[in-house]
C-alpha cells in the first residue's frame, strides 16, 4: 500500500518570535489563515487516505500538529523524543509501516515548503509511486527545475531521462548529489541543464530505505529492531524513548542517497521555496505598491518601503512611518526589529537572549 510520510521537526530559529521552541514554522498562520504544515497535508490528501498519512515531529509539537491537521487519525502524529536529522525520522517511519505492511512505499514530503501549482507534485509522486512499485529496488527523488543560480540550495545531477509506463513524467538517473555551490559552479550547473535543486523529498519501498540504512549507517540497525519489536504493544514508548535517542545525528542524504545506487528523479517545474527566513516571505506573498511585504490584520504605513511587516494577531494594528529595508514581527509578547540585511545574525541574538536566562522568549 502507499504512504506518506510528512516530516515536521524543524524549529525555524530564523522567525523567531513568531516561531518558538514549542510552536514551530510550520504550524505559523501566514498564508491566508493557514499554516505550511496544513497547506501540506491538503496538497497530499487527493492522493492519500488519511489514515496513511503520518506526521514525523518533535514531542514538544505533537500536540499543537494534531490541532492543526483535524482529521488525521491521533496515532499518525508520531512524536520523536529527540531530534535525530531526517535519517532518524526516515528510518523511524519505514520500521512503523513495515511491521504493518511488509510492501509499503513511502512518499517523503517536508512540511515547510510551498510549492505552487499543487497539481505538479501531485502528478511527479503519482509517477514515483507507479515507477518504485514497478521497481522496488530504485528509489526516487525531485529535483526542482532551477529558476537561478542560487549558491544556496544542493543540487542533483540528473541524466538519461526515459519515460515509463504509467507515468507522465520521465524519470532521470541521478548520477550525483552535489552540495552548495560557489557562484561561477553554480551559473555552469543552471548552463548546463543537467543540474536540479535538491527538494529533499522522495519516494521509496519501506523495506529498501531500511536495506540501504542497514548497508551505509549500521549503527542505525540495532536501535531501529529494537522499536519495530515493540511497536503496537505495551513497551512501544518506552522502547521508542530509549532506542531514538540513539541513532545517528544525521540526514537521509549524507547518510544514504549520497552513496546509494539505483537512484532516479523526476523534474519538478513550479514555484518552489523552502521558508527559513523573513526575507523569503517576499517570494511567497505580495507586496505591496511600496514593496512592502504585510502579513497583518490591521495595518498602517506612511512613507514606508522595502520591508517586511508581520503579526498572526487579526485584533494587532502595525504601524509605521519612514521605515526602509527593515523587518518588523511581532507576537503576543515579542517584538523584533531589525535591518532586512542584518537579519541572518538573528541566532546570535537568540543566544544572547538564553544567556541573559530569557529562555522564557525562546
Amino acid at each position: 500500500m502507499d504512504y506518506a510520510m510528512i516530516m515536521a521537526g524543524g524549529t525555524g530559529k530564523r522567525l523567531w518570535p513568531l516561531s518558538r521552541k514549542n510552536r514551530p514554522k510550520q504550524v505559523l498562520k501566514l498564508f491566508h489563515g493557514q499554516t505550511l504544515l496544513r497547506l501540506c497535508f491538503e496538497r497530499l490528501s487527493p492522493i492519500f487516505d488519511a489514515r496513511n498519512i503520518l506526521v514525523l515531529t518533535n514531542a514538544g509539537y505533537a500536540d499543537i500538529v494534531r490541532e492543526n491537521i483535524t482529521g488525521l487519525p491521533f496515532n499518525n502524529v508520531i512524536a520523536e523524543p529527540a531530534v535525530r536529522d531526517t535519517a532518524g525520522a526516515v528510518g523511524l517511519a519505514a520500521t512503523i509501516l513495515t511491521k504493518s505492511d511488509p510492501d509499503a512505499t513511502i512518499a517523503v514530503v517536508t512540511a515547510d515548503q510551498i510549492i505552487e501549482p499543487a497539481h505538479v507534485l501531485r502528478q511527479a509522486i503519482k509517477d514515483a509511486l507507479a515507477f518504485v512499485n514497478h521497481n522496488p529496488e530504485c528509489m526516487i527523488t525531485f529535483g526542482i527545475k532551477p529558476g537561478f543560480a542560487s549558491t544556496q540550495l544542493g543540487y542533483i545531477k540528473c541524466i538519461r531521462p526515459q519515460k515509463c509506463p504509467d507515468c507522465e513524467n520521465e524519470v532521470y538517473t541521478v548520477e550525483a548529489f552535489r552540495e552548495k555551490p560557489d557562484a561561477e559552479t553554480a551559473k555552469n550547473y543552471l548552463d548546463s541543464g543537467k543540474y536540479f535543486w535538491n527538494s529533499g523529498m522522495f519516494v521509496w519501498k519501506a523495506r529498501t530505505i531500511l536495506e540501504n540504512l542497514n548497508n551505509f549507517l549500521p549503527d542505525a540497525t540495532g536501535p531501529l529492531k529494537k522499536i519495530r519489536y515493540a511497536w503496537d504493544g505495551p513497551n512501544q514508548q518506552k522502547a521508542l524513548e530509549e532506542s531514538f535517542p540513539k541513532l545517528p545525528k544525521i540526514s537521509i542524504d549524507f547518510a544514504v542517497m549520497e552513496k546509494a545506487k539505483n537512484v532516479h528523479a523526476i523534474r519538478l517545474d513550479c514555484r518552489w521555496l523552502d521558508l527559513g527566513s523573513f526575507a523569503a516571505l517576499a517570494d511567497i506573498i505580495k507586496s505591496d505598491e511600496n514593496n512592502n511585504i504585510v502579513v497583518a490584520g490591521q495595518s498602517e504605513l506612511l512613507d514606508c518601503e522595502d520591508s517586511i511587516l508581520i503579526t498572526e494577531d487579526a485584533d494587532h494594528l502595525i504601524a509605521g512611518i519612514g521605515l526602509t529595508n527593515m523587518v518588523v514581527a511581532h507576537s503576543p509578547d515579542a517584538t523584533f526589529v531589525c535591518p532586512i540585511d542584518q537579519a541572518h545574525r538573528l541566532k546570535e541574538l537568540l543566544k544572547l537572549i538564553e544567556q541573559h536566562g530569557r529562555e522564557d522568549f525562546l
